[in-house]
């Protein structure tokens, strides 16, 4: 049987046991995706033929969105029963998802306990430690034995997200240290936990931002960091799926705005079409305007085109040089300060380098293009094009590599300065330097 013998299945009716036993020797990553396809009515058949906590488990793999009209669909006790089986974290990004009515609505439904933790991890500003943070951790206290450990973590694995690593708290729980499992495991029965636990444990303020938090869980290769609140008391942690989860949202959010698109928020194949219009319409209009300056520059050198037609031929491949390699230039920058690698101290040095770089590559293009050059106009022509050509592929990259720069400095997304942006600057300078030296050389 395959998902689209169950899609079949579904459709026709067909012995619902046959289904279940499908399901339950598929990933619920994979279960989820299924569901993604389709809508509502048909996802809570599905998720009918699972047990609770299996449904709360591909529940928390779904799309936000299909998570939403779930809910929606749902009657309160069904949805109550499925969001109480769920992982803490997930429940919490569930109802921030929902509307305000829709959260008074379901509340009354939940036990007190979840009512609580839901209220509390919804609580933290979006984009922070705590609004990605789970309070399904395990702790202990240091005066216990490594017997007593393992023996309580024991009867706690069933209700926490990783036992991994456990957390060491004193009596008011602050973070003192934390252990592994494995150090538990090979101490002797009798060890305190004290005494084999990590006391310099790395933690988060639940403040922090959460692309930080998801770097640093990657730099320290860890499982999970502790979250602490101001007075250094454990509130939660952040696990490396939740990592993954931001990094891939923060890589997605940086790709759209390479390429001046704005406030998407949601899949492109579930975003309406006035959401797309919204996303784009705004940075496509400006530009629109900016690279006005482009034909204003073609119209003030109208009388030196008209005199060697020949130039436009080639001022289509001179601005593209310039642009690509300023978007090339642009996004190595934007990277390199997304991750650390560049930082503002390194101006000078970097562009030292870019413009060593960028010249090689604007003569290496030079001379590619002045056989062409021959050619189409003559030795002039072609002196004029390769000029021009390294030029402007010189100024093309300085301006990929100094916007991301500037606009760091002032406080905005360098993401934003690669792709259109950087190409429609290249373009109007381009024509400027281009004209310029057709002047010059030819007059």
């Amino acid at each position: 049987m395959t998902f689209d013998t169950l899609a079949h299945a579904l459709a026709t009716g067909a012995d619902a046991t046959a289904n279940r036993a499908f399901l339950a020797t598929q990933h619920s990553a994979d279960i989820a995706q299924f569901l993604n396809d389709h809508d509502a009515e048909i996802d809570w058949r599905v998720l009918d033929l699972l047990e609770l906590s299996r449904q709360a488990e591909v529940l928390g793999y779904l799309d936000r969105a299909m998570q939403v009209e779930l809910a929606r669909s749902a009657s309160r006790s069904r949805l109550a029963a499925v969001i109480t089986a769920m992982d803490a974290d997930d429940r919490a990004d569930l109802f921030n998802a929902l509307t305000e009515d829709e959260q008074e609505a379901l509340l009354p439904a939940l036990a007190q306990a979840e009512r609580e933790d839901i209220r509390r991890l919804a609580s933290y500003e979006e984009g922070t430690a705590g609004s990605i943070m789970t309070s399904d951790y395990a702790v202990l206290v240091p005066g216990l034995t490594a017997r007593e450990a393992l023996e309580r973590l024991r009867l706690e694995a069933p209700d926490k997200e990783t036992i991994y690593r456990a957390y060491v708290v004193d009596a008011d729980r602050k973070l003192i240290g934390s252990v592994r499992l494995q150090d538990i495991i090979l101490a002797s029965p009798s060890t305190p936990v004290e005494k084999i636990m990590e006391r310099n444990t790395r933690a988060v303020g639940v403040e922090e931002d959460q692309e930080d938090v998801a770097k640093k869980i990657a730099r320290y290769d860890v499982v999970a960091l502790p979250v602490v609140d101001a007075d250094n008391r454990i509130v939660g942690i952040v696990t490396h799926d939740d990592a993954l989860d931001v990094l891939t949202e923060e890589a997605t959010e940086d790709f759209h705005k390479s390429g001046t698109v704005q406030g998407l928020a949601e899949s492109v194949r579930q975003a309406s079409i006035f959401v797309l219009y919204k996303a784009r319409v705004a940075w496509l209009v400006l530009l629109v305007f900016g690279n006005i300056f482009s034909g204003a520059g073609i119209a003030y050198f109208e009388e030196t085109i008209s005199a060697h037609m020949a130039l436009l031929f080639f001022l289509p491949l001179l601005i593209a040089s310039g642009g690509n390699a300023g978007a090339q230039s642009g996004t190595l920058m934007v990277r390199a300060i997304a991750t650390g690698d560049v930082r503002m101290t390194d101006w000078g040095r970097i562009l030292g380098r870019e413009t060593l770089v960028a010249g090689l590559l604007g003569l290496t293009m030079a001379l590619a293009i002045y056989g062409i050059g021959l050619w189409r106009g003559g030795a002039e022509i072609a002196l004029v094009v390769s000029i021009a050509m390294v030029i402007i592929v010189l100024a093309g990259s300085l301006i990929g590599m100094i916007l991301p720069f500037i606009l760091t400095r002032f406080g905005m997304d360098p993401a934003t300065a690669s792709g259109p942006l950087v190409t429609s600057i290249a373009d109007v300078v381009g024509v400027l330097i281009y004209f310029s030296i057709a002047r010059a050389v030819l007059f």
